[in-house]
């Protein structure tokens, strides 16, 4: 009776799952010793994932270069991360003053903005439907006079001084190191693949190299693909509103192509600025910000995204909601940014495994017929 115990399923997964449960509780009973590795990764956390995403839009540069001119890969490199340079140069001179100019822009009109805002909230007070509520006495009670939210923002930044410096001293750290990281990335990423197949059992390194390949069509299709679609997002949407004369043009549409970053929720969050600054003024124009947002949404769904990315993910619309309500409780903004990417990573790790254990399966099925037969 004990030997069918022992042999059977449910004896061994709950077996496992013991060890597994003691192993954790283990671990959370001493995790001061793995603090300082969570310091190390976290450290480098973040001038790994830039350079990572930037080794992913300059490395089909890299490699179309070495094609066609011959040239060695370090020399490919160099001449990228040169033109990378000029790139941030030229942006500096000329797309960050013009942002700079129309958020400070913004920044000395949010008092009249917040004018308009109160004279409509007055009007509404008007109607029948508004006339049970004391508004007058509802603004009162929140005090959203001028002085008081200067008050508290002075007083947030005197207590947020510390985490201010903290926040100056890591971009420091990023911006020296990223550069050194992502040179050894482009320099070397080819290296990557033949040393970790070196690690693996001879039968094994095939089905790695496999894995490995797609892992890297997934991000290589999903960062070039969001930056082309953050491109184009944003470049259009800036258009549609110059067209329509809507101030801070600019300032809204380079918001509009990086709040696109995050699936389905980034256009309309894109949108409510434009929304917010027209609304209380011209409520036609705040419309029309609406139309070009749809129409510029709808060339990317229908022509950009299918062409650039593609089925490569295959992610359904629900899955990534879903996706984007836990990696957002869990890590905040940076998971929503991260959350789609690193799914579609574990989805390709666990269908590759499955694979690879159906096709285990199957071989000894084939050898077992062959030596009965």
């Amino acid at each position: 009776m004990f030997d069918k115990i022992k042999q059977s399923k449910l004896f061994f997964w709950s077996l496992e799952s013991l060890v597994i449960v003691t192993l954790v509780f283990v671990l959370s009973k001493i995790n001061f010793l793995f603090a300082p590795v969570g310091t190390f990764f976290s450290t480098l956390f973040a001038p790994v994932l830039i350079a990572g995403f930037l080794y992913y839009l300059l490395n089909p540069i890299v490699v179309f270069l070495m094609k066609t001119t011959k040239m060695k890969r370090v020399f490919a490199v160099i001449i990228v991360l040169l033109l990378l340079l000029g790139a941030i140069v030229l942006m500096f001179f000329s797309v960050i003053p013009n942002l700079i100019s129309q958020i400070s822009q913004l920044a000395e009109n949010i008092p009249s903005f917040a004018r308009n805002m109160e004279n409509w909230i007055y009007s509404m007070a008007d109607d029948p439907f508004f006339k049970q509520i004391d508004i007058a006495q509802q603004l009162e009670n929140l005090n959203l006079s001028y002085g008081t939210i200067i008050q508290q923002f002075l007083s947030g930044l005197s207590t947020s001084l510390g985490s201010i410096v903290s926040t100056i001293a890591s971009a420091a750290m990023i911006i020296v190191t990223v550069p050194f990281i992502l040179f050894y990335m482009l320099k070397d990423g080819e290296k990557l693949v033949p040393n970790i197949k070196s690690v693996f059992p001879e039968k094994r390194r095939e089905q790695i190299v496999e894995l490995l390949n797609d892992l890297n069509k997934t991000l290589s299709n999903y960062i070039s693909g969001q930056a082309i679609e953050c491109i184009f997002v944003g470049t259009f949407t800036f258009i549609g509103y110059w067209i329509l004369g809507v101030n801070y043009a600019f300032l809204f549409g380079v918001i509009a192509g990086i709040t696109n970053l995050i699936p389905y929720l980034g256009p309309y969050l894109g949108l409510i600025p434009a929304v917010l600054v027209t609304i209380f003024d011209e409520p036609f124009r705040a419309l029309l910000c609406c139309i070009v947002v749809l129409i510029v949404q709808q060339l990317d769904g229908n022509i950009i995204y299918p062409n650039v990315i593609g089925k490569s993910l295959a992610i359904h619309p629900l899955t990534i909601i879903l996706v984007l309500l836990v990696a957002g409780n869990i890590a905040g903004l940076l998971g929503i940014f991260l959350g789609v990417p690193f799914y579609a990573i574990c989805r390709t790790i666990v269908v590759f495994i499955v694979h690879l254990v159906r096709d285990d399966k199957s071989k000894k099925n084939q050898e077992r017929l062959f030596e009965n037969g």
